[in-house]
């Protein structure tokens, strides 16, 4: 039996923070806080008539393509997303239904 989904779309946004001087980057550390505000403000302005949500999360261990953002349900991640993205991936992704593929990361 299928579930009814709770949102139409749900973006996490990593904000993992590592110690100072780890062997690692972490996205927290790379503004992932201020990406979650800007997501949570770009879906606000937009006036989505869908259920959706956006918030922060812990680390996906893709850590040196971040700061990383996946949306669901598609599964779809973005790599290296900066404050000048959010809007793109609000208007052409959440509301648009098309992933920006040029943010999209893609295994090796």
């Amino acid at each position: 039996m299928n579930e009814p989904r709770i949102y139409d779309k749900h973006i996490f946004i990593c904000t993992n923070q590592r110690p100072e001087n780890a062997p690692r980057p972490s996205c927290g550390e790379a503004h992932g806080i201020e990406l979650v505000i800007a997501f949570k403000k770009a879906i606000k302005d937009k006036a989505l008539e869908m259920p959706i949500r956006a918030q922060k999360t812990g680390c996906f261990d893709l850590c040196e393509s971040g700061p990383m953002v996946v949306v669901y349900p598609e599964a779809v991640f973005y790599k290296n997303v900066q404050i000048e993205d959010v809007q793109e991936i609000v208007d052409e992704h959440i509301a648009g239904g098309k992933p920006v593929e040029r943010l999209r990361y893609k295994k090796s």
